[in-house]
């Protein structure tokens, strides 16, 4: 891994942002999930999650081509997902036009955040809704009803961007260490990371200057061929 890269790829994971998150439900168009992903990429939101129904359900190297650096979620209900945010005591909030939503750019995402982002055509499920503390809106005066999913996402991630970085929460590195060593060794050493995981092999530590620390026996294991 080259010092350049190195450096980039500890700078994105000191910003990582882990306790603000997206949860996709039955948004089922590549593109728009990808998009989606993306944003959260450029943001430094580290995890997404995901709830489909049968009927939208589609594989996961399909949709979410940016995985690399943003880890994707799956769960069975919205319901789940949830539980799974406010176990992290997490406000969660729903894009969803009703007599008690608030413009999204009301709402203090200094904290804790999971916002729900409902189905292309649909928009967010009653359960959805139900289970959400706060409807939020984006408004609009033109003839339409509704913004494309991955253009929403985006302008509440920024709006969500701007405050934590006046609060200085992009200065404050929250992501645990294995993690980073995790991203800096399938990042900077992809096709070694491969063969680890061909061969059942733990990841080596990466020092402070990028490069692999690892014993003999590591490397002789990693040029066996897993029988």
């Amino acid at each position: 891994m080259s010092p350049e890269r190195n450096a980039k790829i500890r700078s994105m994971l000191a910003k990582r942002q882990t306790d603000l998150t997206v949860c996709l439900e039955n948004v089922h168009k590549p593109h728009n999930m990808s998009a989606v992903v993306r944003t959260c990429d450029a943001i430094g939101v580290h995890n997404v999650h995901a709830v489909w129904d049968e009927k939208y359900h589609l594989p996961g190297d399909i949709a979410m081509g940016s995985q690399q650096w943003v880890n994707c979620s799956t769960h069975n209900t919205i319901e789940d997902a949830v539980a799974d945010f406010k176990a992290q005591n997490m406000q969660v909030l729903v894009t969803h036009l009703s007599d008690t939503a608030v413009d999204f750019r009301e709402i203090d995402y200094t904290k804790p955040t999971a916002i729900l982002l409902g189905q292309e055509k649909h928009g967010a499920t009653e359960n959805a809704i139900a289970s959400a503390d706060q409807d939020i809106v984006i408004p609009m005066v033109g003839m339409v009803q509704s913004l494309n999913v991955s253009v929403a996402a985006a302008l509440v991630l920024y709006e969500a961007q701007r405050q934590r970085q006046n609060a200085g929460l992009y200065d404050k590195s929250t992501l645990d260490q294995d993690e980073c060593q995790r991203i800096l060794f399938e990042g900077g050493y992809p096709r070694l990371a491969h063969l680890c995981k061909e061969n059942d092999l733990p990841y080596p530590y990466i020092n402070d200057e990028g490069e692999i620390e690892a014993s003999e026996s590591w490397w002789s294991s990693l040029r066996t061929p897993k029988p």
